[in-house]
């Protein structure tokens, strides 16, 4: 017995079970959700490959988490559901789980196509976008605060009825308005 066999098990997460240890982690890739049959055919040859567990990208929740011109998934409403189902049956076919990392990017989001305001613990310029634009986010209030967790919520359900298998809350790397409440680089209140 080889000291990588257990690599090789099965391992259940929840509910489900994933056919081995070989985990790809969310990461970007250019084409979310301008081009869902390819990020399909893409996330779908990892699972044929033998991942057993293959994720997305960060996906944004709402509008207000815009970060254009990069381009991530969008679970904002209904509509955005059909394309993440190209890419959970395509996982789903090799017998793979399919994940899903929701984020709300809170002041690394520009809102550059939406055209919102940007909102996150404090009022300060965002971090993100192409860099030139002049744009402050205003300071979240409880009400904020509570339609981030209503949204959560809504993404959620809406990646349960696209056929995900595990839910992230990106939560890290500054990039997030989780880590940014919990960073006093982000959060003067």
């Amino acid at each position: 017995m080889s000291d990588y066999d257990i690599l090789f098990e099965p391992v259940r997460i929840g509910p489900k079970v994933a056919p081995n240890r070989f985990y790809q982690v969310p990461h970007c890739n250019g084409l979310g959700y301008l081009r869902p049959r390819s990020h399909a055919a893409m996330r779908g040859t990892k699972a044929e490959g033998g991942w057993g567990v293959v994720c997305t990208e960060e996906v944004e929740i709402h509008p207000s988490s815009d970060i254009a011109p990069c381009i991530e998934g969008r679970i904002w409403d209904e509509h955005d559901v059909a394309g993440h189902r190209l890419m959970t049956a395509a996982v789903h076919a090799y017998g793979a789980l399919a994940g899903i990392e929701l984020t709300h990017a809170g002041l690394d989001a520009a809102n550059e196509s939406t055209h919102l305001t940007p909102i996150g613990p404090s009022s300060r310029g965002v971090l993100g976008g192409t860099g030139f634009e002049p744009v402050q986010t205003r300071a979240m209030t409880r009400r904020d605060l509570a339609d981030v967790r209503r949204w959560h919520r809504k993404a959620a359900l809406r990646a349960r009825d696209a056929g995900f298998d595990i839910v992230y809350c990106y939560a890290a790397h500054g990039l997030t308005l989780p880590m940014q409440f919990l960073s006093r680089r982000y959060n003067d209140r």
